[in-house]
Formats: C-alpha cells, structure tokens, sequence
C-alpha cells in the first residue's frame, strides 16, 4: 500500500490550496481548442488588470500600448506591450512587484536559463500551489504518483559545500519517497555508487539535467553494467538533442521525456507519452515565438520565445523574453486528446560539464549557481583553459564584493581542487558563442 499519497495530500490540504489546483486542472488540459483559447483569453485579461491596477512599471505601459481603456482589456493590442527583458527587471526595481505581494505570501528566486544575465524575481503562493498542481498531473500523465519511488539527478550545492542534506531536506524526500543524486559532482566512484542506487530504489520515475543522464549512461555502457529501466525520464536543464535523448532511453531501456522549464516561470511544456512534441501549458502560459522583428512565426520557423505567465500576480512577467528559442509544429494534433499548442524541442540552453586531472567531472551548472543572487553581477560566463585554470568573466552592475569574490573563489576550489587558480576579468560585454547562443560556462577541456 502506498501510505505516503494520503500522508502528502493531508499536508496539501492544511498547508496550501494545491489539491483544489490540482482538481481544477484535470479539467482544464483535456478542453476543446475553443474552451482553452476562451479560457486563456480571460486569464490574461485578468492579469492584465490586476498589473495596471497594481504594478506601477504596468499602469504606464499598458495605458500607452493601448491594451488597456478604461476597465476594459483590448488583446488586439496586446502585442503593442513592450518586451520585458532582465535589464528592465533590474532598472525597475520594485516598480515591478505588485502593491499586494505582501498579502500574497511572495518569496525571492532568481532567473536561469541560458542568456548569462541572472536577476533577482519575485514569486507567491498562488503561482508555487499551481505550478506544483501541474507538476503532480504531467508527472502522472506518464505513470508517476504521489508516493511512487523517485530519482532526482539534480544540482545540490549545500551538499557539497555542507556535506549533506538538511534534516528537513532529509525528511521531505523520505516522504515524497524521493532519493537525491548530485549531478554537481560525478566522479566514477560517485556514478558507480549512483547505479547501484538505482538498482536498489527501483525508480518509478527519474528526473535529471540532460547532460548529468547522458554521462551516467555513457558510464553505465562503457563498464558494462546493468541498469534498472524506470516507468519513464524527465529530462531537462538543456537542449534536448534527438541522438542524446535516444541514447539515455537504449541505455536504460525506458521512455525519456523532455520538460522544458526556468526558474523565473516555471514549468511550462512537456512531452506526453506519445511524444509528438512539447504541451505547453496553456492555461498557465501565454506562449509566443516571434522573429527578429517581433512577429508571430509560421509553424516549424525557429524564433524566440517570449512568455505571459498567468499566475504569478506578484510580479506580472508580460511578454518575457526568456532567452531561449523553439518552432511550433505544423501538425498540432495529439492522439493523447489534448488541445494545448505544440512546440519542438527548445534550443538555446546549453552548460559544459568541467573536468578535473582526476576526470572527474563537475555539471557547469554549479558554476553558474555561485553567481546568483549577487546585485553587482549583470552577466558572467565561466571558462577552463586548462584543468586548473578558471577564468570568470563578469559584466559589473555595480563596484565588486571583495567578500564575494573570495567565496566564489573558494567553493570553485572546493569541486576544481586547492591548486586551481580563479581568475576574475572584468569586462564591458561578452559575446554570444558563434551560434548565437549564449553560454553560462565553457569547457576548453571537456570538448
């Protein structure tokens, strides 16, 4: 029996509205086209609203693009909105929040992605019960459940830098039946343990960063082991290449699906388990993929994608260019029955692995953690000439924090090694790789 179900939805009940979500959009994903374009039509009217009512940066914007007359939304002019970008999150400062957020119970988070410019964003409770609503109904849409035993190959940092998960970390997992393997270090005593692990757990589902499931499988191959195959694997946290996404699913002989997401919106397309393309999830997102001059692309045309999330009220994201870019499909039938708007594997977000004198290998995203929250930082990119040589460059928003610098330094030693040398180059821009992407860390080593 799975004593654990019960026990998360009596927490859901007393401590959020997430059950009441979750109720909401079983209904939601499987209606017509009509109903969900209706639906979503009034969503965005209502934040709309509330950021003129509301977000002072908005009350100005949306009064002179039009969309807003009187109390009366006009959508035929919505894409008059001027483009939200991370620099105008950061020139506005709070004029960007909501005068309610207090009320709406809002913490901090900050952005990802693969644009090199992390900000400082606001989010609340409404936006964390839904969003984690959505995640318990994509997650069972591929025959995961509450309770059913998880894998997560993701990022720790405080288990590197403190040596172990806290108590109350501890104790979510045992709950949630979830076990945690860090991708931020994977030497081959770390991925031979990770194996056994998996073996042992026997995972419904694993979630990991594409590339930290790649080498694990690519060690699984090379030393001939075997592997428990899962009900299925979320992939995410980097471009979803075909070939790689094959080879995870023959090496551990299970179903991968690719979950397209960012820390500043949230989880906003998956694939289902007939893996015509990406859902986007359209009842909490407003989705655009626009050209170099802003206009709507024609299906299986690769444009930016600019995001409208309809549920984070504390800071109204309009328009947001995230960074990353996608095609729509030119054939948006699924024979799942769902209505919601197809998309192709997103491209865009890319992350080296380094790599030690001992091979070990360190996820660049650990690196790109170290920058976060950090004001005086407007754009940084790490580089490894060599394998003990780090080069951080850093576009400054502000004069530096000696305090900071040394505590970057050091927990890059912690993973790198007490010989590596950090260096720190400031500089007035840094240019996208000749793809036109830009990459939060690059690897000279690890090519």
């Amino acid at each position: 029996m799975n004593w654990r179900k019960p026990l998360i939805y009596l927490h859901f009940k007393r401590k959020s509205k997430v059950l009441d979500h979750l109720k909401e959009l079983r209904k939601l994903q499987f209606l017509s086209r009509t109903e969900l374009l209706e639906y979503q039509a009034n969503q965005l009217k209502k934040i709309l609203r509330h950021a003129h009512k509301n977000v002072p940066y908005y009350q100005q914007v949306l009064e002179k693009a039009g969309v807003i007359q009187g109390n009366k939304v006009n959508l035929k002019k919505f894409d008059q909105i001027p483009i939200l970008t991370k620099d105008i999150i950061r020139q506005e400062k709070e004029r960007i929040y909501s005068k309610d957020r207090d009320q709406r119970k809002y913490y901090e988070n900050a952005s990802g992605g693969s644009t090199g410019e992390p900000v400082s964003i606001i989010q609340d409770a409404f936006y964390r019960d839904r969003s984690w609503a959505n995640k318990i109904l994509y997650n069972e849409a591929i025959g995961d459940f509450l309770g059913d035993p998880e894998i997560k190959l993701w990022g720790s940092e405080r288990d590197i830098f403190q040596g172990s998960l806290g108590l109350r970390a501890r104790l979510q997992n045992y709950v949630w039946n979830r076990v945690l393997l860090n991708s931020f270090r994977m030497t081959e005593k770390e991925m031979a343990d990770y194996v056994e692990k998996i073996n042992e757990f026997k995972p419904v589902l694993i979630w990991s960063y594409i590339d930290s499931l790649y080498e694990l499988a690519r060690f699984i191959e090379a030393n001939n082991l075997k592997v428990h195959s899962p009900v299925g694997i979320f992939v995410t946290a980097g471009t979803v290449y075909p070939s790689v996404k094959e080879y995870i699913g023959k090496i551990f002989k299970a179903p991968v699906y690719n979950q397209y997401g960012s820390r500043e919106a949230g989880d906003m397309a998956t694939e289902c388990k007939e893996k015509k393309g990406l859902h986007v999830y359209e009842y909490l997102y407003y989705f655009e993929i626009l050209n170099e001059e802003l206009k709507p692309c024609k299906p299986g045309e690769i444009g930016e994608i600019y995001v409208t999330s309809l549920i984070n009220y504390s800071m109204p994201m309009i328009r947001y260019k995230i960074g990353d870019t996608a095609s729509f499909l030119e054939d948006q039938t699924c024979p799942c029955g769902r209505n919601l708007v197809l998309i192709n594997d997103v491209h865009g977000r890319i992350t080296d692995h380094f790599q030690r004198r001992d091979k070990a290998l360190i996820h660049g995203e650990y690196f790109t953690h170290l920058f976060y929250f950090r004001p005086w930082i407007k754009k940084f990119q790490v580089r490894q000439s060599d394998y003990e040589l780090i080069d951080c460059y850093i576009v400054k928003d502000l004069e530096e924090e000696a305090k900071d610098m040394e505590d970057i330094s050091q927990k890059i030693k912690l993973v790198m090694g007490k010989e590596c040398k950090v260096n720190f180059r400031f500089v007035n821009n840094i240019p996208p790789s000749r793809s036109g992407k830009f990459l939060f860390t690059v690897s000279e080593v690890n090519r």
